[in-house]
């Protein structure tokens, strides 16, 4: 298998697809702990699925975004363990933790940290200014979307696909290495 490796990563080499070396390190229980720390703070603000994705990603600088995939099993799992209980019902449910559960986190706060402060650490520097960069990016171009006219969406066009263009040639130059 190759190795890809940028000289300002650090650390030891990525084996496999070059675009994945550099993704947040999220541990087994992470996910959990974080839904837990987020519902301790005020048992009196019940916050649903997506709340609770949007602080996680807040709170971590945008490195990461647990999926509903994952968020809402571990939801499932706290509240069969009467550690969280519902509010609503269907789509609007949301969530509080239980009596048990502020017991829990009290008990191992220390255990159970700061998640999102761990996944965010673990990304370099350069990958998060990127990160960060895409961000403002991605809000202008929904910007122009919204308020620009032909010719200002023809420049943009070709100003995104003169920048792929350079992007994918950057990539092919680290081939070479």
């Amino acid at each position: 298998m190759e190795t890809h490796h940028p000289p300002w990563a650090g650390g030891r080499p990525y084996e496999g697809h070059p675009g994945r070396g550099f993704a947040p390190r999220v541990r087994r229980g992470d996910v959990r702990a974080a839904l837990l720390l987020l519902l301790s703070p005020d048992r009196h603000e019940a916050r649903n699925g997506y709340q609770l994705i949007q602080e996680i990603e807040d709170r971590s600088q945008g490195v990461w975004r647990p999926s509903p995939g994952s968020v809402y099993p571990a939801l499932q799992l706290m509240e069969d363990e009467g550690l969280v209980t519902t509010v609503g019902t269907g789509g609007s449910r949301a969530y509080l933790l239980t009596e048990q559960g502020h017991s829990y986190v009290r008990e191992r706060a220390e255990e159970l940290g700061a998640p999102w402060a761990e996944v965010a650490r673990s990304v370099p520097d350069e990958m998060q200014e990127l990160r960060m960069l895409w961000g403002q990016v991605s809000q202008a171009f929904l910007h122009l979307t919204h308020i620009a006219d032909a010719t200002q969406l023809e420049a943009a066009k070709k100003l995104l696909i003169t920048t792929r263009k350079s992007i994918f040639t950057i990539l092919a130059e680290g081939d070479d290495e």
